[in-house]
């Protein structure tokens, strides 16, 4: 006959003894860790001129959590098992989708090439080389000195790179016509490989520029700034995803008047080991 009755002191040391022989001390030695294998392959359909769909093949949350999808390299974002892409300038674009189960393991990765024949007629990026992938790219900016000792933008490499010190700030630019009442989003892939220090990263929108040796200032357009919590550990992907807040104009410049204005980036602080810029957009916007 089972005994009806069973003392507190024995149920714990059973469950003592449970927990201590059954418990694996690494992840994949058969406590549930360990994420399974799951296809990510994925459709593209062309939807209408520089706009297409994503949509999962296999779409069985059971065997993972979420997506993960990174367009062009600009760095992976979560998303679900279908997303819809614009992508207004022409070029041959590389899609990649992660499946992310358990503990944030990915379980499977795949990839689609994508070809856009042509720009967007409005949407299209008016800023000129702004990938610095040839010379010819890299010759539509110019570097603006503000203390170039110790704060020196190299725009080489398909990208264009600072290393400052000693709270020394660096700008370049690239003159662009805008007509007045139009608004003009902003936006770039900015990436370090080691944490920053005491700094900041500010793009702008200026009518004139100051004389070389002086500040760039005016209202903020996109930022990373320590001070606000950017940048203080290793990062990669659009300034839109990654910095810090650039108030309320969202990184959306309106123009007060038609003519020429100047795109300027700009960063300096303690110690900037090596922060890059890519794809810098400049678009039309409703």
């Amino acid at each position: 006959m089972i005994t009806k009755y069973i003392t507190k002191t024995l149920l714990i040391s059973s469950a003592v003894f449970f927990l201590a022989g059954c418990s694996p001390d690494t992840v994949g030695e058969g406590n549930g860790l360990t994420q399974p294998s799951v296809d990510a392959s994925f459709t593209v359909t062309k939807t209408s001129e520089n706009h297409y769909h994503l949509k999962a093949v296999n779409d069985n949350y059971v065997n993972f959590i979420n997506s993960q999808w990174n367009v062009d390299y600009d760095g992976f974002i979560n998303g679900k098992n279908e997303m819809d892409i614009f992508l207004p300038d022409a070029g041959t674009y590389v899609v990649q989708r992660n499946t992310v189960g358990i503990g944030g393991q990915v379980g499977g990765t795949a990839s689609n090439t994508i070809v856009v024949p042509t720009s967007d007629p409005v949407a299209g990026n008016i800023i000129q080389g702004g990938r610095f992938d040839t010379p010819a790219e890299v010759a539509k900016w110019t570097i603006h000195p503000i203390s170039p000792t110790k704060a020196q933008w190299v725009i080489a490499n398909g990208k264009a790179t600072i290393v400052a010190s000693g709270g020394n700030q660096q700008a370049f630019y690239q003159a662009v016509n805008v007509v007045a009442g139009q608004k003009y989003s902003i936006d770039m892939v900015a990436s370090s490989g080691t944490a920053l220090e005491n700094t900041w990263f500010e793009v702008y929108v200026v009518n004139s520029l100051p004389a070389p040796g002086n500040d760039i200032s005016g209202t903020v357009y996109r930022n990373i700034n320590t001070w606000d919590g950017c940048g203080k550990s290793a990062f990669g992907g659009k300034v839109s995803a990654i910095g810090c807040n650039s108030g309320k104009n969202a990184g959306v410049y309106t123009a007060t008047a038609t003519g020429t204005v100047y795109l300027v980036i700009k960063c300096g602080g303690d110690k900037v080991t090596g922060l890059s810029v890519d794809k810098v957009e400049f678009r039309k916007t409703t």
